[in-house]
């Protein structure tokens, strides 16, 4: 493919001429968390991610980053970092850099599966994309529709009075979106909303998210005290593979039932659509492989009538703020966004400046690409 040197409309001095992909680098980062997080599926201590470059032979550089939740995705951070080196940077080296689309068919064709390994790759073509352009990677993503995102606060499990506590802080700070994590036992997490509710704005929206650990018959009869007692958003209540235990809940419940760990690809997203298992979608970059696809699962959204949640894995400043452009970009994300993972450590070493001060709300930066110095 051959490449214009100055294409009509990109910003002064700012060219989308580049010579083919040269190298592809990774490095692990680390940081540890204010306090562990723990869901109900594991406790972690600290957020580790790979950071990943993308090197062009004009010695242009785009950075991405991945952070693999093994507990979550089941996928772990040597494995991931070994799916880059010895299957997916071989093939993406010397192609265009700007085919971001091609890449992913590259991808999908040496590599099955992997989603957390591509989105590291995905979301460093895309930086790499908007530094070369002079654009934000919101406009290569089709344009903003808000400056500013709203983000959620994530209460991680602890006891009641600590969790209670810690969203009550987080409200005053103008967290007006919390979601507390539950799912290992439903009358307490009925107990646990009562108490967040009544520690919280009326106004503040309310979220559990069960991760995958009640079951429709026992579950049914907390979850209905749980919606008359304030609860706004349900996530993923159920185990990822029970869509028709999802469509009796919406059904019975006056909650919007929100997916998470049932949708990891555009197909998951369709057959949830088509089935009317979800009132709202949440889009993790990391687990549908990068920007290209969670796009693609956002449209398909738009189009049943769904909303959107930019969800979190979490991960540290350069993958959050790919969420923050995608969140920017898509019109239908109008759920507060999990833009977390930064807020969660002790110091962010990627981009601790953007989220510094945070009052639950990001601005959406407006440099070319990401809008990171790493």
């Amino acid at each position: 493919m051959s490449l214009a040197a100055q294409p009509a409309g990109l910003p002064d001095g700012a060219s989308a001429a580049s010579g083919p992909i040269s190298a592809i680098k990774t490095r692990v980062v680390s940081a540890p968390y204010r306090r562990p997080f723990q869901i109900s599926s594991g406790i972690s201590t600290e957020l580790i991610s790979l950071v990943v470059e993308v090197h062009t032979a004009d010695g242009a550089v785009g950075i991405g980053e991945t952070s693999p939740m093994t507990a979550y995705t089941g996928e772990t951070l040597a494995g991931v970092q070994a799916a880059i080196e010895e299957h997916l940077a071989p093939a993406l080296v010397g192609r265009d850099p700007l085919d971001r689309a091609g890449a992913h068919v590259v991808m999908d064709a040496v590599l099955r599966g992997q989603q957390v390994a591509k989105s590291g790759l995905d979301i460093a073509l895309y930086d790499l994309a908007g530094r070369l352009s002079g654009w934000p990677v919101h406009t290569i993503l089709g344009g903003s529709v808000r400056d500013r995102v709203q983000t959620t606060w994530v209460v991680g499990l602890g006891t009641l009075d600590e969790m209670a506590a810690e969203a009550a802080e987080y409200a005053d700070r103008g967290f007006m979106h919390l979601k507390v994590k539950g799912g290992q036992d439903p009358a307490k997490d009925l107990e646990l909303i009562r108490a967040v509710r009544a520690a919280i704005p009326d106004d503040a929206e309310l979220c559990l998210d069960a991760n995958e650990g009640y079951d429709a018959t026992t579950a049914l009869p907390y979850l209905a005290k749980m919606s008359a007692a304030g609860l706004t958003l349900l996530e993923q209540p159920l185990p990822r593979w029970d869509l028709a235990g999802l469509v009796r809940l919406r059904e019975r419940l006056d909650v919007r039932v929100m997916v998470d760990e049932s949708m990891h690809s555009l197909h998951d997203a369709m057959e949830i659509a088509r089935r009317g298992a979800a009132d709202v979608l949440n889009i993790k970059i990391l687990k549908v492989g990068g920007l290209h696809r969670a796009l693609q699962i956002a449209n398909v959204a738009e189009a049943a009538g769904l909303a959107v949640k930019v969800g979190s894995m979490p991960e540290l400043g350069v993958a959050t703020l790919a969420a923050v452009h995608l969140a920017a970009a898509v019109p239908g994300a109008t759920v507060a966004a999990d833009l977390v993972g930064p807020l969660m450590v002790t110091e962010d070493p990627l981009a601790p400046s953007v989220f510094a001060d945070c009052d639950g709300w990001i601005d959406v930066p407006q440099g070319p690409g990401l809008g990171h110095s790493v």
